[in-house]
């Protein structure tokens, strides 16, 4: 009975390998009953053996089981990256999300960075992937980028640079007698000095920089220094300075001062020392000045000195003992600012070296010219003004065509697809020169309060009268209520005229350099004094405070 029963309980070893089989819908389904062959199946699924009737072949059952996905999720037929033996590096849902919806291309269609298609199916397509396409025949619909390389925009924002050009206008005579002072002193090994003064942005460096480099090859056989005085520690700084670009060794004090005068009044070449931003060089008794200034007077000197500042006065304010003797004294060059036509010509001839239709109106161009005339003269504004209009309307432009459908790819029918107007310049000129003065608008007089103008007027008056870039807050206290005794107006105390100063420094018209004691605060100007009193002059009340002084 035992050897009866035995045979029919072996089926069950089947189920593990049964089930294997379903996995693989290979097998058919099971049958009831005691099976024959059962006995004949191999104990291991990787063991060869004969193939049983509707069982896959073990090779057919391996390719099948490469192609099948790994899990419910993943099962997207070929974009199932797992089972595609070359992987790239990224998870697939990262990779599914990319470059679905519309392409951007950047310049032209041929030159967008696709990779080349391969002669195989690729193994990202035929799934399951958001539509891409909305054009016809399948195509994806090109979306236009606003590049900026190359654009009009971005050629008018280079020309408009404040590098030294190959041609100064409105300079040609500054330029000639720079030209002719170093042909005469450094060619001609005669030592001697140039003072050259003028406002900020009148070109006095661009055009000493212009003459050196067209005069190189006559100052070959010189040695060239050129420092500029902001970046120096101290006034004293000057002379180790000097002395690194002359090869001597570090010293300080007057022995660095005595070294320097030696190897001066030595044989050997020429020796040119530019020095930009001379004012800086100020200092108590004025000896660095003064030392500079006088070695060029040295017998057997072989130096001359090229200094650059502002102030136009530096000469007689600072170093009065210099004119003393005339035939040693400093030659004088003086850059006035630019004029409006002189500005309007600087600006078209950059503005004309771009291709195609001007981006700057006419008439935007002439205003700009106009407004930075009677403020200060200054190219260097000119230039900047211009470039930030262009700016802002760069980011106008870029705004409205970033997602812009170009059909076929082609390019806009415009160079220029808006050009810079008045609107734009005058919002730049506003931002700055600030609404700090409002120089000739409209809303010069409301501008400021009344009490503000005659603060501006006592400082102006003050600052003309001492010769002093800084007053004290107690003396600006002083002359603003002789000012308001005179026109009868009510004064403030020197609390509230504090607090006067404080908000037009908000505004940046005035620096205030604070100290324990408030009567002795410092306080000057920030702007050019031609531009406040341009400003003020709007004003009946305030022209006729200008106009009456100090007593």
């Amino acid at each position: 009975m035992a050897s009866s029963s035995s045979p029919q309980r072996q089926p069950t070893i089947g189920f593990p390998r049964r089930r294997s089989a379903r996995r693989l819908a290979a097998a058919p389904p099971a049958k009831s009953g005691p099976d024959p062959t059962a006995p004949r199946l191999p104990p291991c699924p990787r063991a060869p053996g004969p193939a049983e009737p509707g069982r896959a072949a073990p090779g057919t059952r391996s390719a099948r089981t490469k192609a099948l996905p790994l899990s419910p999720r993943k099962r997207l037929g070929d974009d199932n990256l797992c089972n595609v033996p070359r992987a790239l590096p990224c998870s697939p849902a990262k990779r599914s999300k990319e470059n679905r919806g519309r392409r951007l291309l950047f310049g032209d269609p041929q030159a967008s960075p696709e990779k080349p298609s391969s002669p195989g199916p690729s193994p990202r397509r035929g799934g399951q992937e958001t539509p891409r396409s909305s054009g016809l025949g399948g195509q994806p619909a090109r979306t236009r980028l606003f590049r900026q390389e190359g654009t009009c925009y971005q050629q008018a924002k280079r020309v408009l640079h404040a590098a030294v050009p190959d041609r100064l206008h409105a300079r040609e005579r500054e330029t000639g007698i720079i030209r002719q002072f170093l042909r005469e002193h450094v060619g001609g090994r005669r030592p001697g000095s140039l003072y050259v003064s003028g406002a900020p942005g009148t070109g006095k460096t661009a055009c000493l920089s212009r003459v050196l480099l067209d005069c190189k090859d006559e100052l070959a056989g010189s040695k060239t220094i050129v420092l500029n005085c902001m970046s120096l520690s101290s006034p004293q700084g000057v002379f180790p300075a000097m002395a690194q670009q002359l090869g001597l060794p570090a010293a300080a004090g007057r022995e660095g001062v005595r070294r320097l005068e030696k190897q001066l009044t030595a044989q050997g070449p020429m020796v040119l020392l530019v020095l930009d931003e001379l004012d800086q060089l100020e200092s108590k008794g004025q000896d660095v000045l003064y030392t500079l200034f006088e070695w060029p007077r040295l017998p057997g000197s072989r130096l001359v000195l090229v200094g650059l500042a502002n102030a136009l006065d530096l000469m007689d304010r600072s170093l009065a003992r210099l004119s003393a003797q005339p035939a040693g004294s400093p030659r004088l060059l003086h850059f006035p600012p630019y004029t409006r036509e002189q500005l309007s010509a600087i600006l078209q001839e950059r503005l004309g070296q771009v291709a195609g239709d001007p981006v700057l109106d006419a008439a935007a161009l002439q205003f700009c010219a106009r407004k930075v005339s009677a403020v200060s003269g200054d190219a260097r504004k000119a230039l900047d003004v211009c470039r930030r209009a262009v700016e802002v309307v760069e980011l106008e432009v870029r705004s409205q065509t970033l997602l812009k459908p170009l059909p076929g790819g082609d390019s806009p029918a415009s160079p220029v697809p808006k050009r810079v107007g008045l609107p734009h310049v005058s919002r730049v000129i506003s931002e700055v020169f600030g609404d700090r003065l409002a120089a000739g608008g409209q809303g010069a007089r409301d501008a400021f309060p009344l009490q503000q103008k005659v603060l501006l007027c006592s400082l102006l008056l003050l600052v003309r009268h001492l010769r002093a870039r800084e007053v004290t807050l107690g003396k600006l206290h002083d002359a603003y209520s002789q000012v308001c005794r005179r026109q009868q107006l009510p004064a403030v105390d020197q609390a509230e005229c504090l607090s006067l100063v404080t908000l037009l420094e908000s505004r940046g018209v005035l620096e205030l350099k604070k100290t324990k004691e408030p009567r002795l605060a410092k306080v000057s100007l920030k702007m050019e004094e031609a531009a406040v009193e341009h400003a003020l002059q709007d004003v009946v009340l305030v022209g006729s405070i200008l106009a009456q002084g100090l007593r």
